[in-house]
């Protein structure tokens, strides 16, 4: 089942404050679940997750394919809990691509991946919104 998950959520805060939120190590431990984000920032750079997910630890990775400041970036990810081998074919991007939407900012995330179920495509959904919502919470305070 090959989708594409696709949303955008509103955000009452300029894309500068958004921007820092999505690049910056401490704020991402904050609405992340406590993930430990690692990365320069850099389009070509490698970005790693790491934490604890129920009850077990886990290392993301990918790598930033593209970055415009305050505009836009897209991580080709794979995470361990997928189950799959760290291999190029199991890698998906997720693409972050802030506008300005009269004073406030719309976020359009957008993960291109293989979901082996509409059920596990409604868990990313449940995931990303939780994130969301945390991220949103976190830059409007």
């Amino acid at each position: 089942m090959n989708t594409e998950l696709k949303k955008t959520y509103v955000i009452s805060a300029p894309a500068s404050k958004v921007w820092k939120a999505l690049t910056n190590t401490e704020m991402i431990r904050q609405y992340f679940f406590g993930t430990e984000a690692r990365s320069d920032w850099k389009e070509g750079s490698t970005i790693t997750y790491s934490g604890t997910w129920e009850d077990k630890p886990y290392e993301d990775k990918g790598i930033i394919l593209k970055l415009i400041p305050e505009k836009l970036m897209t991580i080709n990810y794979w995470s361990n809990r997928s189950g799959k081998p760290d291999l190029p074919e199991n890698y998906s991007p997720y693409t972050y691509e802030l506008s300005d939407q009269n004073g406030e900012t719309a976020l359009t995330l957008t993960q291109e991946g293989n979901f082996q179920s509409e059920e596990a495509k409604g868990k990313a959904w449940e995931h990303w919104d939780i994130v969301m919502a945390g991220l949103k919470k976190l830059v409007e305070s």
